[in-house]
């Protein structure tokens, strides 16, 4: 009887609200949502979301550590299973709408600074 070994495939599926967004796993581009990556560990990543007309959201999403992987039991789970496990775990963003600043109170923020930088300290 040939006994195949069993492994944990660990997946990360990133979805947007609106979707099309362009994401970024740790600065790497990875596609645009809904879209799915593999990782290999768990802890916290960061995830930045791109869209035209969107404020930029970046935010650090934890990956939970499934109990078939705590340490100890995942070596049973990542070599001795007659199968695979697949460990499927979410992100989901609700990208807000860019504000538009006023052209007079972008001129007025830009005229403060110029202000604060002429003041000797």
């Amino acid at each position: 009887m040939l006994v195949m070994p069993g492994c944990v495939s660990r997946r990360l599926m990133v979805y947007s609200n609106p979707p099309g967004a362009m994401v970024l796993k740790e600065g790497r581009e990875i596609g645009y949502t809904p879209t799915a990556v593999d990782f290999t560990y768990y802890g916290k990543t960061e995830l930045t979301l791109i869209k035209d007309g969107y404020e930029t959201t970046t935010k650090l999403v934890p990956l939970r550590t499934p109990w078939y992987q705590w340490p100890g039991i995942d070596f049973f789970s990542d070599n001795l299973l007659p199968f695979r496990v697949t460990d499927r775990q979410t992100a989901t963003f609700d990208l807000q709408p860019r504000q538009m600043v006023p052209n007079q109170e972008l001129l007025n923020r830009g005229q403060m600074l110029r202000n604060e930088a002429q003041i000797p300290r």
